[in-house]
């Protein structure tokens, strides 16, 4: 299955990229595919490291990690946004 994932604000440029094309195998979760991003290690790593805070839409839909991923599905991956 193939889905695009968008990566926002800090995460776009620790990781050096906007967005790009993923494939995982079917019935693949958001947990899933965080997992995968971070086995590349180094920035993906740490930027995605499960103790820090990173917010996840499907679809511009929030989300959680249990959700089951679909064949062509938007995810966008962002820092939790805060102001004054």
């Amino acid at each position: 299955m193939r889905f695009t994932v968008l990566y926002l604000a800090r995460l776009r440029e620790a990781l050096g990229r906007g967005s790009e094309q993923v494939e995982l195998p079917a019935d693949s979760s958001v947990a899933t595919l965080l997992d995968a991003l971070r086995a590349r290690g180094g920035s993906w790593a740490a930027e995605l490291a499960a103790g820090r805070a990173v917010r996840v839409a499907v679809n511009q839909e929030m989300t959680d990690p249990a959700a089951t991923l679909r064949d062509g599905d938007e995810v966008a991956l962002f820092p939790p946004v805060t102001g004054g």
